[in-house]
């Protein structure tokens, strides 16, 4: 049903019937925001987990920028990028958590923004997020057209836009009209991940030919590039790898007990893919039977697995893996739907609220997930290349990430709310770092030859910017909350 009608009673989660008690207690919790439950609220923690975790997807990330990873930095490049973005990345992840667990609406980063800094900034960070979600959803399903491309031998450029197209629209059929089934696919993709890293590991170690652990630090040099600068590139692989988890953010409103299952699904997402990204990086670099033909083909994961598995156990491989991939880009369309349906519930996309319609049958923002759709078919147009595409979401998503970070880290302790998931007296050295670490990346990812996505990021928030002083500062209200003493939350009408 659509409109502002709360019906908790009757939800149910997967492991039986919804305690009515904690719906209540849900819908009130999210009352305070100012908003009915409109969404169906029926996702557990594991289920939160699983959407953070099939959308930053090791199989697709860590594979379809395998490539770019290896060429730059060599297998150096590869896993001990891995291992430092991982590290770094779980600082960014904690500090996320912290509001995620203050501040359990599907607005998400843009509700922390407008909260901590006001109107402006909410404006920004939705923006960015939602250019970067669009990028990140391009990024995942325009490299599984690639793939697909490669292994029915179609050259690519003539077979890659349609299969794109059909992946896309494939994604935008389920949100659609099959959320429960979506939600099932979210959780079925967590275990298809895991179990799928585990099965290509061992593979790897009984059928493949094996370099010495030392192969791990081997790296290469360009000759256009310093040895530093081409490792510091490198990093894209992993760094886009770790984008996405501010799903368990934006799906809160359609989890139970949010303040707890959100930050966990944040956090865990982010370590247990560490961990199992970690095998599967170092079992197919240690595969590699001769670095040189794998530096030249156009598909470096494919041509690993091809040679050291053979060519039906590799190709059997390599379509297990190709399905992760379209995992992945289901559970993005669902996240970046999520944001534009609360975007536009704010009236950040026009004062119609047009995206904010949910599907009175299905319960689902039919209108935003479409727009997720094109949108992420438009911007690989612009691309060009997926390099270019996925360094366009990770910059977009990390400023998305860093500003209501930020925001918390200059009001300072006790000027900010906190839930129950809390970093306590290690929160503002985390966020710190975090900060820093965003700072880095977003100077690195624009170094030649990722100058285009510079100038587009640059243009991009040149263009929010004057479009927040024309129009939107004298429209847009922000959240529909504002603070009180004591750091309590108080609702304010659309027409206060």
């Amino acid at each position: 049903m659509s409109g502002g009608g709360c019906q908790v009673g009757a939800q149910r989660t997967k492991m039986g019937p919804l305690d009515p008690t904690q719906a209540q207690r849900d819908a009130e919790d999210l009352g305070r925001f100012g908003y009915a439950q409109q969404l169906l609220r029926r996702m557990g923690g594991f289920g939160n987990f699983a959407l953070s975790f099939s959308i930053i997807s090791i199989l697709t990330g860590a594979v379809t920028q395998y490539t770019w990873g290896l060429s730059w930095g060599g297998p150096a490049g590869v896993v001990g990028g891995w291992l430092l973005v991982s590290v770094m990345t779980l600082l960014v992840a904690c500090s996320m958590a912290e509001l995620a667990s203050a501040y359990p609406t599907a607005g998400a980063l843009y509700h922390w923004s407008a909260i901590l800094g006001g109107p402006g900034w909410g404006f920004f960070t939705a923006w960015l997020n939602t250019i970067g979600q669009f990028a990140i959803t391009a990024g995942i399903d325009y490299g599984l057209a690639e793939f697909v491309a490669d292994m029915l031998d179609l050259p690519r450029a003539h077979s890659v836009l349609p299969l794109y197209a059909a992946i896309l629209i494939s994604h935008g059929l389920l949100n659609h009209f099959g959320i429960g089934v979506v939600e099932i696919l979210n959780r079925f993709s967590a275990w298809y991940h895991m179990v799928g890293v585990v099965v290509l590991v061992v593979m790897l170690a009984a059928f493949a030919p094996h370099q010495p652990v030392s192969f791990l630090w081997k790296t290469v040099q360009r000759t256009d590039h310093g040895l530093l600068y081409c490792l510091a590139l490198s990093l894209l692989q992993a760094q886009w790898t770790f984008t996405g988890y501010d799903a368990s953010a934006h799906v809160t409103e359609e989890t139970v007990d949010p303040r707890h299952s959100a930050p966990w699904g944040i956090v865990l997402s982010v370590g247990v893919s560490a961990l199992f990204g970690l095998a599967l990086l170092s079992g197919v670099t240690l595969s590699i039977h001769d670095l040189a033909p794998a530096l030249s083909a156009q598909n470096a994961f494919r041509a690993i697995l091809l040679h050291a598995l053979g060519a039906r156990l590799g190709a059997g491989a390599i379509w297990l893996t190709m399905g992760a991939m379209w995992f992945c880009g289901l559970g993005s369309v669902t996240s970046n739907s999520r944001m534009l349906f609360a975007f536009a519930r704010d009236g950040g996309l026009g004062e119609r609220r047009l995206l904010a319609r949910v599907s009175e049958r299905f319960r689902t923002p039919h209108r935003a997930v479409w727009l997720a759709v094109a949108m992420a078919f438009v911007v690989a147009l612009w691309g060009g290349t997926n390099s270019v595409i996925v360094a366009m979401s990770t910059i977009a998503l990390y400023a998305s990430y860093g500003l209501p970070v930020a925001l918390a880290l200059v009001r300072g302790p006790g000027r900010i709310e906190r839930g129950p998931w809390t970093l306590g007296r290690a929160s503002r050295a985390v966020a710190a770092l975090a900060l820093a670490w965003i700072g880095i990346i977003s100077v690195l990812f624009v170094l030649p030859p990722l100058q285009q996505v510079g100038y587009t990021f640059s243009g991009c928030v040149a263009a929010i910017a004057l479009y927040w002083l024309l129009v939107a500062r004298s429209r847009f209200r922000g959240p529909q909350v504002t603070r009180a003493g004591g750091g309590a939350l108080t609702q304010r009408g659309h027409g206060s």
